[in-house]
């Protein structure tokens, strides 16, 4: 019995992954995304410092010395777009899982118990929905920037719980409405008459039902959060210098658009990049997941 269920589960991995590289823009912004995690993660081996000054050679034009030029202190901007690479994923991912983890529990305890748990736990979703997320995320990165918590001195840390913070409820609300269908299946009335524990049911066999929605569900938010952090390091709320980023890369170039046109385009094509191939994989998984497409498979 034990063998034929690992079997199932293997031809339904199969299943999933075949469904998924049939999207061939979703394996190519696999491989995008891959390409750019790895050129983040080795920005060390470049030769420039990201914050390593030469006046002599500001705004210098993109060259075999300096593949993206330099920017008004000298700085190479190949060097400075790597490491900020670095920042913008990293925010990006842990923001979306942590995000994602409060917004699977609250949904999951929402939507099984129901009653005055769901509304309760509905009614502080619905609250923070009524949040002006940008006013919000610039006060909240003011004030806990002056915390004296050594962990809250990385500006990284800041960023990721700001985001996490306000974006939570989307995926709590998915999860919810998941659980409120999943809930009245005959496995789960199956499972409750024999005594399982509500823990059980929720982590056991309700949960696993709701994991491609909430893939799909987490690049999205993943997509957001980069987008969301690269405008408070623009507007200067973000991770703050002398960390680069695409976001503040991208704020010194404002007045420079002109006069040096390709500080400003590569952080800019970088976010589009990230974002673009973020969404193609989202759209992978919805296709890879859809319980009709893989039925019929």
């Amino acid at each position: 019995m034990t063998e034929s269920v690992i079997v199932q589960e293997e031809n339904m991995t199969l299943i999933i992954l075949r469904r998924f590289f049939k999207h061939k823009l979703a394996g190519i912004a696999v491989a995008v995304l891959l390409l750019l995690i790895v050129a983040s993660a080795l920005a060390s081996l470049n030769p420039y410092s990201p914050t390593d000054q030469d006046p002599t050679n500001k705004f210098q034009d993109p060259s075999g010395a300096h593949w993206f030029g330099t920017d008004e202190l000298g700085r190479d901007v190949f060097s400075r777009i790597l490491h900020g690479g670095r920042v913008s994923l990293a925010v990006g991912l842990l923001s979306t899982l942590l995000s994602i983890f409060v917004g699977v529990v609250v949904g999951s305890l929402s939507g099984y118990f129901g009653g005055w748990t769901d509304s309760i736990l509905m009614r502080i979703t619905d609250a923070f929905l009524t949040f002006p997320t940008i006013f919000v995320l610039i006060l909240l990165g003011a004030f806990l920037r002056e915390q004296q918590l050594f962990i809250l001195q990385n500006s990284i840390f800041v960023v990721v719980i700001i985001i996490a913070a306000l974006s939570w409820m989307w995926p709590a609300r998915l999860v919810r409405g998941l659980f409120l269908v999943l809930r009245e299946k005959e496995f789960v009335t199956a499972s409750r008459a024999m005594g399982g524990s509500p823990w059980r049911m929720i982590v056991r066999h309700i949960l696993p039902n709701c994991v491609g929605p909430i893939l799909v569900s987490g690049t999205l938010q993943m997509a957001s959060a980069i987008i969301t952090e690269s405008g408070l390091s623009y507007l200067g709320f973000g991770v703050q210098p002398p960390t680069p980023t695409w976001g503040s890369i991208l704020s010194t170039a404002q007045d420079k658009i002109l006069t040096a046109p390709w500080l400003g385009f590569f952080p800019g094509f970088m976010i589009f990049l990230t974002v673009m191939a973020i969404n193609y994989i989202g759209d992978g998984l919805r296709d890879a997941f859809d319980p009709f497409v893989i039925h019929a498979e």
